[in-house]
């Protein structure tokens, strides 16, 4: 396994891109509420993008036909953007959002409740962001990609959720996806070790239910095997000299720094 080691001055254009993207999150929560459509949302978020003078990475990634991924309920990731599919009271979604800017990616993903969501659903959200944040309190030059999937595996199954083993956070920088896979479940002090330099991200699916799922018709949308909610948070992270830097941080979060 290959992992590309960033330069300062890759990481700095993916600082860049990490906040167009961040900033569309901030942005498009405005418009999650009952009665909206996915596709609204995502051309909303295609405009937010394409203001910035960025550009979507999913349009026409390995056929994908939106600009981004919107997972609503039992959707655990890669949900089309649909007129169809209308929001309402009690949903929950999850918008992903990947840009390309300078020829570097930024990818992330936040949880949104429409209307008033369920005590049920809201816990497993919350859950789920704590398990991304305990991962990213982890990362460290000497630190490995087993102490973070360990420590996410151990948070959401002390709540009584599960963790999905079908799909993993991911290397990045020009490259959409590359090495490191980062798996959100293992053992600590196995697997790689990280270094200063290193991008990759991090993006938990947890589920009500149980962890198995399956891929629908569209050959995109994947869904909890058993129908029951799915929460996912997803940032992209570069490693530091002596910690990490959260790229694509929004401003209502602790580690955001302007």
């Amino acid at each position: 396994m290959t992992v590309a080691i960033k330069s300062p001055e890759d990481i700095q254009k993916m600082r860049v891109a990490g906040r167009m993207a961040a900033r569309v999150l901030e942005q498009i929560g405005e418009y999650v509420q009952p009665g909206v459509s996915t596709a609204e949302l995502d051309d909303r978020c295609n405009q937010m993008i394409l203001e910035q003078g960025a550009i979507s990475a999913c349009i026409g990634y390995k056929g994908f036909p939106k600009a981004v991924c919107t997972s609503v309920n039992q959707v655990v990731c890669h949900g089309i953007p649909s007129e169809k599919k209308v929001l309402k009271d009690g949903d929950i979604i999850n918008i992903d959002v990947t840009v390309i800017y300078e020829g570097f990616h930024g990818d992330t993903s936040k949880m949104f409740f429409v209307g008033t969501p369920a005590p049920h659903a809201e816990r497993l959200v919350a859950v789920t962001q704590e398990c991304l944040y305990k991962a990213i309190d982890l990362v460290r030059p000497g630190a490995t990609l087993g102490d973070i999937g360990h420590v996410i595996q151990q948070h959401a199954e002390s709540n009584y959720y599960s963790v999905v083993r079908d799909y993993c956070g991911h290397g990045i920088g020009r490259v959409f996806h590359e090495e490191p896979q980062v798996m959100h479940f293992g053992k600590s002090g196995t697997g790689l070790i990280l270094q200063e330099g290193m991008t990759f991200t991090i993006e938990p699916m947890i589920n009500a239910g149980k962890p198995q799922t399956k891929l629908k018709r569209d050959g995109w949308t994947v869904e909890t095997r058993d129908g029951r909610l799915s929460a996912q948070w997803e940032h992209t992270l570069a490693v530091t000299s002596d910690g990490v830097e959260v790229l694509t941080a929004r401003e209502e979060e602790p580690f955001f720094t302007g």
